[in-house]
This record gives structure tokens, C-alpha cells and sequence, in this order.
């Protein structure tokens, strides 16, 4: 191996572990801040200091999940990623699932197709940003293949989120990552925006991503809360995120401490923004005291080398 190639491969391997760890640290940032009142920076900056662990939640631990299976498979297999899934439950219940993949799991377990199991558990499916929050890996492993990465994106939501919106939050979340991750240099925030624009299908998604431009500048973050949402709907989650995330192009604590500034589903919302700002800074940029806390770092570590290493393949 030449050394530049060598220098390449380190680059673009730091940002699949800047991806996992960031999504990581951005989710046990705002977990104590799930479901609360918007707050400041400095309070988020205290919350951090004054931890002495960063335990992450259901989002981080089927991202987990998302990843053990695109290793063993060498990409997306429906069925085995389920299987993934249960047997991650199973053994940690306690991480914060909400009341729909249980039931799911359960039908599963009974006998239901994996890709069909969520269509009955809410009217229409569930769009929900579920399937966006664990998406990430699929974006790394398929960074330089959109349709395989659509594909794949739209295939691991439907597992819980059925509805249109759910998994196209989820793609959209999963495209963002791999503009973050693929590009050397950085793509400007400009044009990460316009080919998420490019890609969308959906015309609330359209609506909210061509809202993102006028807040990228904003001097107050409240407003990102009030015109983008910052809930537990899909629309209104994945959209803030790829705000945050564009709002700090420099910055990866900048990113997640305003997306869990912000309230709401903070935990969820902070996880996808430090997902893509993770891929496109790299390791480098995570906070060295903050990893330092991250709970399992050294197998998030492991898990990013081996999705590295099987997506070169």
C-alpha cells in the first residue's frame, strides 16, 4: 500500500468512527434532555461536565444493530437485520424502546414475515423517526451507491415504519451521512442541501429541506425548533438534525449541543446530527472528555473499523 493511499484510508476510516461514536455521544448527550423544554448551550455544556458516564439509549443500540448485520450479510438482508434486532432487545429491554418494536418482535417471534409484521401496528404505519435514527451505518456502508442506498434505507425501516414518511426520513438521514462521509474536501452546506433536494420524493420533506436555508444562518435556534419541529415524527426530526449538522460544518459539539438545546426528542434528534456531523469531521472532532464517558466506545470503535473494512469489499 502507497502512502498515499494509506493516508486516504485512514481519512475515510476515521469518519466511519467519527460516524458510529458521534451518534453515539450526540445520543447519550441528550438523553437527559428527552421530552424537555428548550434550554441553552452552557446547560447542555454543564450536563456533560458534570456526568460521569454517557449511557446511550434504544437509538444507539439499534444502530448497533444496523451495523452488526451489514458486517455479517456484507450488506442489507431483511431478515437477518430483524433477527439482529430481537436478539439486541432481548438481551438490553432497558434502553428506551418505545411500545412499537416489542410488538413487532413479538408477532416476529410468532411466526410474521419481518417485512410485514409493522403493518397493522398503527394505521397506515408508523412515521415515526425510528428507522431514521438507526439508519447511519447504511449510509456509510452504501456512501457511493444511492440506489443500493435507498434501497437498504427504505428496507431496514419498513422492519418498524411502514409509512412513506418514516422511511423516507430515514433515506434522507442515511443520504446526508454518506455526502458527510464521501466527500474530500467537504461538500458546503449549500450542497449537501441540494442533493438531498435532488433525492427527496416526498413534498413535506422538500418543504422542510428548502426551509433549512433561510435558518442556516439564523441567530436564534429557537427558530430552527419552531419552523422544522423537534419531535418524534420522522418530519420533524430528520430535517433539524441535517440542520444542526449543516449549521456546524466545522464544529461537531457546536451540532449536537444545539440539537439537544433545541428540546423535544433531544436524545433522537442530537443522535442523527452527530451521526453526520461525525462522518464528515471524523474521530478527531468528538470531544476527547466526552468519549472518554461513552459507554462500549471500544466496540463502537471495533464495529466502524469492520464496516469500514466490509464496505471497501
Amino acid at each position: 500500500m502507497t502512502g498515499s493511499s494509506r493516508k486516504n484510508d485512514d481519512y475515510f476510516k476515521s469518519k466511519f468512527r467519527g460516524c458510529l461514536l458521534g451518534l453515539a455521544a450526540g445520543d447519550a448527550l441528550g438523553a437527559p434532555f428527552e421530552g424537555a423544554w428548550p434550554t441553552t448551550a452552557s446547560q447542555v455544556l454543564a450536563s456533560a461536565a458534570e456526568r460521569t458516564r454517557f449511557r446511550y439509549t434504544d437509538d444507539t443500540h439499534m444502530a448497533i444493530g444496523v451495523t452488526e448485520s451489514l458486517i455479517a450479510c456484507g450488506g442489507f438482508d431483511g431478515h437477518h437485520m430483524t433477527e439482529v434486532f430481537i436478539r439486541n432487545f432481548d438481551r438490553e429491554p432497558w434502553r428506551g424502546y418505545g411500545a412499537g418494536p416489542p410488538r413487532i418482535f413479538q408477532k416476529i417471534k410468532a411466526g410474521a414475515s419481518w417485512n410485514e409484521a409493522a403493518e397493522d401496528i398503527y394505521p397506515g404505519g408508523s412515521y415515526g423517526n425510528g428507522s431514521a435514527m438507526r439508519t447511519a451505518p447504511v449510509g456509510l456502508f452504501y456512501r457511493e451507491d444511492v440506489g443500493n442506498m435507498a434501497t437498504a434505507a427504505r428496507g431496514q425501516s419498513k422492519i418498524t415504519h411502514t409509512h412513506p414518511w418514516g422511511q423516507e426520513g430515514a433515506f434522507l438521514q442515511a443520504l446526508a451521512v454518506a455526502l458527510a462521509a464521501n466527500s474530500e474536501p467537504l461538500l458546503s452546506p449549500g450542497e449537501i442541501l441540494a442533493r438531498l433536494q435532488e433525492q427527496a420524493k416526498e413534498g413535506l420533506y422538500l418543504q422542510k429541506l428548502d426551509q433549512i436555508k433561510n435558518l442556516l444562518g439564523t441567530d436564534n435556534p429557537a427558530e430552527i425548533a419552531s419552523v422544522l419541529g423537534h419531535g418524534i415524527e420522522a418530519f420533524n426530526a430528520v430535517p433539524t438534525a441535517i440542520c444542526c449538522a449543516l449549521r456546524h460544518p466545522h464544529s461537531y459539539a457546536d451540532a449536537v449541543v444545539e440539537a439537544v438545546s433545541l428540546g423535544g426528542d433531544a436524545d433522537t434528534i442530537a443522535c442523527m446530527t452527530g451521526a453526520i456531523s461525525g462522518a464528515g469531521l471524523g474521530i478527531e472532532a468528538i470531544p476527547e472528555e466526552w468519549l472518554a464517558k461513552l459507554e462500549n466506545s471500544d466496540y463502537l470503535e471495533k464495529l466502524a473499523v469492520e464496516l469500514w473494512e466490509a464496505a471497501r469489499l
